[in-house]
């Protein structure tokens, strides 16, 4: 029987399924004192040079890599992160020595991790010499017109008519007056990063907020961010900071042969990208996937997405591609299907899709959302088709990091557990019977001393519940 024929469980509450699975795994989840909100997401990273120059919030820090390096035992060997980021778990990692690979698809996380790479084969001085040029020149008269700021819909009034000026006159003289390609990436890189600080925006949440002065500000909440800088000054602090970062690493020692070891980035979908790997390549996969929380990058990261040239057309492309967490998404059943298909891997596909369908937990909550859905008890009735594509793709995932993962290797992901209408979906669970299924063992479902707190809106109805913030650890048997 299919999830789609299963019946749908009665109006009363039920957790019969979910509480058989937390028995299950209930002697394996330990609050771990080494972690914390901290480490396992960005803040951890606001002070570190080069992680500070881009603020990827949705990735964890390089000190949680750090430790897990420490805590497995990894020295050597080759690190996997499907969900890339801006490069926190690949530079950590080859940092202590590492090989390291990553895949990542929006194109803000790729080009953070390449201007990095870029500055790696810039001098400290010949940047500082650039800086100083630009000081002194004037770009604010040359305009090219091609490269004004093309703005996607949802970005449309983000910033003050002087600073879309200066964007368009910064980014004509980057192009015709820095020859150097790495450089001139520096340069560009300095200007992605100051774009919600020269804006009429902020990042929060899932959503950009805007500031009462904003032309096209429709919040009924009185909202002003503070002073905004022009964009001369801001772009100026940027390269210095960035200047800094660079002199300071040059004066850092670094493990010896560290220049053998690559950063390899590749701009798609892991679940595109996985399935083209080698089975048991990798000594430790660690990565954080989208949680399972609506929020949508694509819109959180919009004003660096439309400065990398990112219309509306593919921003929908993007947004579809994406590990299924909002509820746009529509499902990949069919492309997955004939993907595999066509690889000749369609007992793998089988394997992970049985997995999905057997998973009792899950559909036992998929059953509960689906009925409330049906009473117009959610605040959006595609939550459970959200909910049905994450799992049924993180499975899929799941499966492929389990054949690419080498024998005594582990996997360390990192996630959160999510609630929606009272009903708490135990992501921890589900995906570690996945990586179980998958032939991977859990060892460790390490949890933060605290947990994630309900929303106000949910305590007012469902009462407060705290949701396990996890670390999982899953080995592939020696």
């Amino acid at each position: 029987m299919t999830t789609a024929q299963k019946p749908l469980y009665s109006a009363d509450r039920r957790d019969d399924a979910r509480q058989a699975l937390y028995k299950q795994y209930r002697a394996r989840i330990e609050v771990n004192p080494a972690l914390s909100r901290r480490l396992v997401s960005y803040q951890s990273n606001r002070n570190r040079p080069y992680y500070r120059w881009f603020k990827y919030k949705e990735g964890f820090s390089a000190d949680l890599v750090e430790y897990v390096l420490s805590r497995t035992g990894t020295e050597t060997g080759r690190i996997l992160d499907p969900f890339a980021g801006s490069g926190a778990a690949l530079f950590a990692g080859r940092a202590l020595g590492c090989d390291v690979e990553g895949i990542e698809l929006l194109p803000v996380g790729v080009f953070a991790v390449k201007a990095r790479l870029a500055s790696e084969r810039v001098g400290a001085e010949p940047f500082k010499e650039a800086i100083e040029r630009f000081r002194s020149d004037d770009w604010h008269s040359d305009h090219d017109p091609d490269l004004a700021f093309r703005h996607l819909p949802i970005t449309a009034g983000a910033f003050p008519t002087q600073t879309e000026n200066d964007i368009r006159g910064y980014r004509t003289y980057v192009r015709d007056r820095i020859g150097d390609p790495n450089i001139r990436r520096l340069f560009e890189t300095a200007c992605l990063c100051i774009l919600e600080s020269v804006s009429y925006t902020r990042k929060d949440g899932q959503y950009l907020r805007w500031d009462e002065r904003a032309v096209r500000n429709r919040s009924s909440q009185n909202f002003n961010k503070g002073t905004i800088l022009s964009f001369e000054q801001a772009v100026e602090q940027q390269l210095r900071s960035m200047h800094q970062d660079m002199a300071k690493s040059t004066l850092v020692s670094i493990r010896p042969g560290l220049d053998r070891h690559q950063v390899n980035i590749t701009e798609a979908s892991c679940l595109t990208q996985l399935p083209q790997l080698l089975d048991q390549a990798y000594d430790l996969i660690i990565t954080s996937p989208p949680y399972c929380n609506r929020y949508d990058y694509t819109r959180t990261y919009a004003l660096e997405l439309a400065y990398l040239g990112v219309d509306e057309v593919r921003l929908k492309v993007l947004r579809q591609a994406m590990l299924s967490c909002t509820v746009e998404n529509r499902t990949k059943l069919n492309e997955l299907t004939d993907q595999y298909q066509t690889a000749g891997k369609q007992q793998q596909f089988e394997r992970a899709l049985a997995a999905f369908e057997q998973q009792e937990a899950l559909q036992e909550v998929l059953s509960i959302l689906e009925l409330k859905a049906t009473e117009g008890a959610l605040n959006n009735p595609n939550i459970p088709r959200m909910i049905r594509n994450y799992f049924l793709e993180s499975a899929l995932v799941i499966f492929e990091m389990a054949r690419v993962l080498a024998f005594g290797g582990r996997v360390v992901l990192v996630n959160d557990n999510v609630q929606y209408s009272g009903e708490e979906v135990p992501v921890d669970l589900i995906l570690s019977d996945f990586a179980e299924r998958a032939g991977l063992t859990t060892e460790h479902i390490w949890t933060l001393g605290r947990g994630k707190g309900n929303s106000s809106q949910q305590m007012a109805v469902h009462g407060r519940r705290e949701l396990r913030k996890c670390a999982y650890v899953w080995q592939k048997g020696a």
